[in-house]
């Protein structure tokens, strides 16, 4: 038989336990400072540097990025609030492993971005074809990748960075650029992570919600066959 703990050793643990306070969690400004969570502590100093996780889905309520992680940090402590600010993001290794299924290539990239507001940005875009490629047309891509991001960061602030990632709209970029070399299944922003911090900016990011790329592709077909139409039925009436 397991030896019975003393009294005193309970009421140790019980006594650490009643010294602690429960601390609200919030997200970073550019997210509304949106309450994330809570966590115990018996001293406020000791959350400073604690990392926290949650999804988009349960920041903005989004079923279709229920996949995406957002990274925060503890930086301070007001009252019974801990203020973040925001480190990273990546994609759930579920989600990865499904995009990545047999008879695919999937080849990663590595871009450290600085942005217009003087934050610096590693981003870890991943690349997914059809068929195997060569190292002349990988090499390429990684060009085009590089040149591209980086234009994003000239032109771009973080918060703006970061809504490109969470929205897609800076996957469907890459993709859209390195058609030139070769067209790619799928594009995503695998990893982000900041690795020079910047005064944040106050403003707040709005996620718009995710858009079907195969659902994309059918709206540019039909527009495509719509003015086809029209040009056709001016045919007409010219002729009349």
């Amino acid at each position: 038989m397991a030896a019975k703990k003393s009294k005193g050793t309970s009421r140790k643990i019980k006594d650490k336990w009643k010294a602690k306070e429960w601390y609200k969690i919030h997200a970073s400004r550019m997210f509304n400072e949106a309450e994330i969570g809570e966590t115990p502590a018996a001293d406020p100093a000791t959350l400073i540097d604690r990392a926290v996780e949650v999804t988009v889905q349960e920041l903005t309520g989004d079923f279709s990025k229920m996949h995406i992680k957002i990274k925060f940090k503890i930086t301070s402590v007001d009252g019974y609030d801990a203020k973040t600010v925001f480190v990273g993001h990546s994609l759930t290794s579920e989600y990865v492993r499904r995009l990545t299924r047999r008879k695919k290539t999937k080849t990663d990239h590595v871009v450290d971005v600085k942005t217009k507001d003087g934050f610096v940005i590693r981003i870890k875009p991943m690349s997914i074809a059809e068929k195997r490629i060569q190292a002349s047309q990988e090499d390429a891509m990684r060009g085009i990748m590089y040149d591209t991001l980086m234009q994003m960061g000239v032109e771009n602030n973080l918060s703006e960075i970061i809504k490109a990632i969470i929205s897609g709209d800076m996957a469907r970029d890459l993709a859209k650029a390195c058609r030139t070399i070769m067209p790619m299944k799928r594009i995503e922003i695998r990893k982000s992570e900041i690795l020079e911090f910047a005064e944040e900016v106050d403003s707040a990011i709005e996620i718009p919600p995710e858009e079907d790329p195969e659902a994309a592709d059918d709206e540019e077909e039909t527009s495509e066959e719509e003015e086809s139409e029209e040009e056709t039925s001016e045919e007409e009436e010219s002729e009349e």
